[in-house]
């Protein structure tokens, strides 16, 4: 699927075309061959005027959801992205497949206790709605609403849904974003992160299979490269779009492409639905737009997305008459890698951690809670950035690396993306390839026999010998004399026991509670933990319908938004934090929803 060339819903040419506006003449012989492999034949659709029943900006998840459930209902529909078809899915292919559930089957097998009402409590206490929400005009007004409805959706048909379409999960039920407070405050009271088998891949397929079928069917029209600048506008209705064609591309998937304009287009038709994802590859947007809560914005971010996540049409829609809120609302990560082997520039992988390794920040200074591995995302962020400094440090064993390290992305994941049970089973008496892949390749990594060993490494690795080994030493033998009882005052040991309480995570994501400086677990690791950025939490604010608003809280004919760009719904469902799993499941969700009401809207 990641390379696929086939081509039979692109058409051949374009000597079928009508209604379609004048292509400029400028690019020549390229400009042709780029409509040879791109044009878009003219529908009978709605009107005399439309070149199709709906058009879909973005064929990411959220795109190709609402795509399908637009031809699901017998509408026409132009699927447009400005990158080539090996990108199809977009940002959810590179994705763990993790899926926020409530009261699922996968839970009730571990033993899991969950309701609605919890899941309620933590979505509201981890959100922390605060701008307006019982007022109409106010940006959390719809995200409170489309909070709500997610729940209820998550709590509800999405598992039979999705299983329906052949989604699967590994059984045992992860544990992410534990909070670390009080039990109305942020974080999941109970393992929620269900992993699906297959990872990203697999949540995408159905959708993709659904859209391909319908393309050979003459229900969708793919049109690959194709760059939107503007929402054409007639008499405050949106009716169409208007951009410029860039030149082919074989990349391969993630790959930056070219942004060499060949021609220009048109193309018209009653809704328009823009899909385009979020701002997480363009870091001159995420630090302008970075929150005074959180500090400065990091002088240097590893990115978590591939570069065509750049934002552009939350402007472009914004230009429209689309209204933006929440913009300072973004979800980055703390634990981010060089990747040795980057695929799209700057490219970062992000460490998925156990509860059992040491957090410290740059100059030696242990975290206190919630700022311990897997607790509470934004407010260690904002304790790193609190210190001046743009990274921070785990020292951790090889015998809690090799339990309790996972690797985002399904690229990081070959026995779950290749559904390998054999592979997935090695996991028991071996370091996963990838993370020791890492380990041994990558740049931000220390390994040591002592701990003198391992601050020279740390020290040389950063180049300013800000860790005082003396002063590591100290913290460390604090940490390692609460291990010796079953109970502690340390909120972190406190943590782990409560971990390997849990049977999912005593299985396969925590290693039994040891001393870090136990010989018999080691070697030692330090590694370098970079800011890696990744969500755009607000966007574009849209009613239960999945319809933009103005500026005033209507809604603009023909206009619909999902996915990241609209804040997976409402404009910012997530609030100001996410529980985890919610953003693929948003994507869904929320295209789902946004392809319903434009395929009821276009009825006859």
């Amino acid at each position: 699927m990641e390379n696929s060339t086939e081509n039979s819903a692109s058409p051949a040419g374009i000597g079928g075309i009508s209604r379609r506006r004048a292509l400029t003449a400028a690019g020549g012989v390229l400009a042709g061959a780029a409509l040879a492999q791109t044009a878009v034949p003219a529908f009978a659709a709605s009107g005399p005027s439309s070149d199709a029943d709906a058009i879909v900006v973005g064929h990411g998840l959220a795109g190709l959801v609402a795509t399908a459930e637009l031809t699901a209902a017998g509408r026409k529909v132009l699927l447009l992205d400005q990158e080539p078809e090996s990108n199809l899915g977009g940002q959810a292919f590179w994705s763990f497949g993790g899926l926020f559930f409530v009261d699922s089957e996968e839970q009730r097998l571990m033993g899991i206790k969950d309701s609605p009402e919890l899941a309620w409590q933590d979505w509201l206490g981890t959100a922390g709605f605060d701008r307006g929400v019982s007022d109409p005009g106010g940006q959390d007004y719809w995200a409170h609403k489309w909070a709500e409805a997610y729940v209820d959706f998550a709590s509800g048909e999405k598992r039979s849904w999705l299983h329906g379409l052949g989604v699967q999960w590994f059984p045992i039920v992860g544990w992410a974003e534990r909070g670390g407070g009080l039990a109305d405050g942020h974080g999941n009271s109970v393992p929620r992160f269900h992993v699906t088998w297959g990872t990203g891949p697999a949540v995408v397929e159905p959708f993709e299979k659904k859209v391909r079928a319908a393309a050979k069917d003459g229900r969708v029209t793919f049109t690959f490269r194709h760059r939107v600048d503007e929402l054409i506008v007639t008499d405050g209705a949106v009716t169409g779009v208007r951009g410029s064609i860039l030149e082919p591309s074989d990349a391969a998937r993630g790959k930056q492409t070219s942004r060499t304009v060949v021609g220009d287009f048109e193309l018209s038709a009653p809704v328009v639905i823009v899909t385009s994802g979020g701002i997480g590859a363009n870091h001159d947007l995420v630090r302008r737009n970075w929150p005074d809560r959180l500090g400065s914005p990091p002088k240097f971010m590893v990115t978590g997305v591939p570069a065509y996540v750049d934002g552009r049409m939350l402007a472009i829609t914004e230009k429209a008459g689309g209204r933006i809120v929440n913009p300072d609302r973004m979800w980055h990560y703390t634990e981010g890698l060089r990747n040795y082997a980057p695929i799209w520039p700057g490219h970062g992988i992000r460490i998925l951690p156990g509860p059992s390794s040491m957090w410290f920040d740059a100059e030696g200074r242990r975290f206190s809670s919630p700022d311990i591995p897997g607790y509470d995302t934004l407010h260690t962020l904002g304790s790193i950035t609190a210190t001046g400094h743009d990274y921070s440090w785990f020292i951790t064993t090889q015998k809690i690396m090799a339990k309790e390290f996972a690797l985002s992305g399904s690229e990081q994941n070959p026995d779950l993306t290749n559904k390998d049970i054999l592979q997935l089973l090695s996991r028991i008496w071996q370091t996963p390839e990838p993370i020791q892949r890492f380990r041994d390749k990558g740049e931000d990594f220390v390994v040591a026999t002592s701990l003198p060993q391992l601050v020279a490494g740390m020290n040389k690795l950063t180049g300013d010998n800000l860790i005082d080994l003396a002063d590591l030493k100290r913290q460390i033998e604090a940490r390692d004399r609460e291990i010796e009882n079953p109970y502690t005052k340390d909120v972190q040991v406190t943590g782990i026991r409560n971990a390997l309480a849990y049977p999912g995570d005593a299985l396969s994501r925590t290693a039994s509670a040891h001393r870090i400086l136990d010989s018999a677990a080691g070697p030692l690791i330090a590694v370098r933990l970079n800011i890696l950025t990744r969500k755009t939490l607000g966007g574009l604010q849209t009613d239960l319908s999945g319809r933009v608003l103005d500026a005033s809280g209507q809604p603009i004919s023909g206009l619909y938004a999902a996915g990241e760009v609209a804040g997976f719904g409402g404009g910012g469902v997530h609030g100001y934090r996410s529980l985890e799993g919610t953003f693929l499941g948003g994507c869904l969700f929320s295209g789902r929803t946004a392809g319903r009401a434009a395929a009821s809207a276009t009825a006859t």
